[in-house]
């Protein structure tokens, strides 16, 4: 009971001290309102977000004036309600960037650690491979992978995994090179424990926390390739609604309609920023190493 009731405290201290974080708070907000309206995106959207509208073509934004039946944020070149589109496409931004975090965060994490722990051939074999792919432009090797595979949301995933994945096994491998020489890990070996019981049971769990920053972190940047990707015709397919294609359609209209761009461009910074908010935040609450 004395053991349950410590963790709820520590629990509570924690959550604490992250609604003491700015950054975690704002972060944890904006990203909490984007998932709300990506999941409820199909029940509060009154427009098509596909079916061209020629005689709206860039209809200025109508703001509350006409309800939420208008177009608050105007109309693209297409005629399609700009704010719908965008709520739509959150869905895909979201996907495509968790579905690229865990599976690069689960590669990583199983070569890295593999790395770290049995060192020798397989550390340099396994950083050497890392090293060289972490030389290449990320941009520059997702096009490539990008047009040796096709442009689909499947092999956009695909590319996003193989262009991060180094970035994890890289953070993995150095905290089990520190963790492997601890007493407990020797303690482990001493009573008989298997390598795989001890990587599971003993350092996975210690490595979790640098590894939740980077993930958060990384959800941005992959929502950001995404839309680079897409800006390039290279990620999401039109008519799918995406960030990054809807800058790239509206783009030659900055000058006369200017919300075509900057309502998704807007909607891509606020994203980054706030999951790099939350990351930040949980750095600097879980990392004993900012704590004063």
């Amino acid at each position: 009971m004395v053991g349950r009731m410590s963790k709820v405290q520590q629990g509570n201290e924690l959550l604490k001290r992250l609604m003491r974080n700015s950054l975690f708070v704002v972060g944890f907000a904006i990203v909490v309102v984007l998932v709300i309206l990506a999941a409820l995106g199909s029940f509060i959207v009154v427009h098509d977000p596909l079916t061209p509208h020629p005689e709206k073509r860039l209809l200025p934004p109508t703001g509350l004036a006409s309800g939420w039946r208008g177009h608050l944020l105007g109309a693209d070149p297409l005629g399609r309600d700009v704010l719908t589109r965008l709520i739509i496409g959150s869905r895909y931004s979201l996907a495509i960037g968790i579905s690229a975090v865990l599976g690069s965060l689960f590669i990583g994490t199983v070569v890295g650690m593999l790395a770290g722990f049995y060192g020798g051939v397989v550390d340099n074999v396994v950083m050497r491979i890392a090293d060289v792919q972490l030389s290449i432009p990320s941009t520059l090797l997702a096009i490539a992978v990008i047009a040796l595979l096709g442009p689909n949301l499947v092999n956009l995933v695909i590319v996003l995994v193989i262009t991060s994945w180094p970035t994890y096994a890289r953070l993995i491998r150095a905290n089990v090179l520190v963790i492997k020489q601890a007493e407990f890990i020797a303690s482990a070996r001493l009573i008989g424990g298997s390598d795989t019981w001890i990587m599971t049971t003993q350092v996975l769990p210690n490595v979790l926390t640098p590894l939740l920053i980077l993930a958060t972190q990384q959800v941005g940047f992959q929502i950001l390739m995404e839309a680079a990707l897409s800006f390039l015709g290279l990620g999401v397919q039109p008519p799918t609604p995406s960030w990054g294609r809807m800058i790239a359609d509206g783009r030659q209209y900055i000058a006369s309609a200017p919300w075509v761009v900057l309502s998704p461009g807007l909607a891509l910074m606020i994203t980054v920023l706030g999951f790099n908010f939350l990351g930040d935040g949980l750095r600097d609450v879980l990392d004993p190493k900012l704590r004063v």
